[in-house]
């Protein structure tokens, strides 16, 4: 990936004429959170529009706190609202593109590094190569894993940047409430098939051969994953 100018260039995968035709979509909508596709560039790249403001670790910051918690969950909810009546016939990133009951697209892959962030107001969404249909909750559960977070204490306090042992029940329930869901019953075991179908689906890419799942797959990314899954089921209690 690189940023020339105003844009930001990024490699092709089989599954981007998907992403672009769903960027499209944002962009007839008037959706204000998307970067534009502007085609293709003369090295075979795409070309999207830069989106100012912070993103990557930083995001972690924006989230430790209730104000960027709800923000998130907010955008979330602004963004299955743009897409639910949108079923594109094109196969997406591990997936045939064939939509089930209750399914529209799923970002796949909305945490907080890949929000453009001014202050604790996200205004972009970044990363679209793991849009893929599924239901609104995915994306739901997929956010909470890392916002609650289902993670050790240290690795909340060296990673992600909280300053003392979160509350990962009232976390879970500030996203819940923000986003519109009128419970949380169950929502710790969603967050835990979440877990578990994200990674079956990157095992399936790096399978394929594409990157960087290969590179994740061959030095521990994906076994430590699977380590996160597991104390995900051990620590369900923490949520209930």
């Amino acid at each position: 990936m690189e940023r020339v100018g105003d844009t930001v260039r990024r490699p092709l995968y089989p599954w981007s004429p998907s992403v672009h035709d769903l960027l499209l979509h944002l962009e007839r909508i008037g959706f204000p959170y998307s970067p534009r596709f502007l085609g293709l560039d003369d090295e075979g790249r795409e070309v999207l529009t830069y989106l100012e403001g912070e993103s990557g670790g930083t995001g972690w910051t924006k989230v430790a706190g209730e104000a960027g918690l709800r923000a998130m969950a907010r955008l979330l909810r602004d963004f299955h609202d743009a897409v639910r009546d949108h079923r594109p016939a094109t196969a997406w990133a591990a997936h045939d593109g064939t939509f089930g009951a209750g399914e529209f697209l799923a970002h796949g892959d909305f945490g907080p590094w890949n929000l453009v962030w001014r202050g604790t107001t996200p205004i972009g969404i970044l990363d679209w190569d793991y849009v893929w249909p599924a239901p609104p909750l995915h994306d739901v559960a997929y956010a909470l894993e890392y916002v609650a977070p289902f993670r050790d204490d240290d690795f909340a306090r060296d990673s992600l940047h909280h300053r003392e042992p979160p509350d990962r029940r009232r976390r879970l329930e500030i996203f819940a409430e923000a986003y519109g869901l009128s419970s949380t019953a169950g929502l710790a075991d969603e967050v835990i098939a979440a877990q578990e179908l994200v990674l079956r689906r990157v095992e399936r890419l790096a399978a394929a051969g594409h990157q960087p799942h290969v590179t994740w797959q061959q030095t521990g990314v994906l076994a430590r994953s699977a380590a996160h899954l597991a104390w995900s089921r051990s620590h369900r209690a923490l949520f209930a």
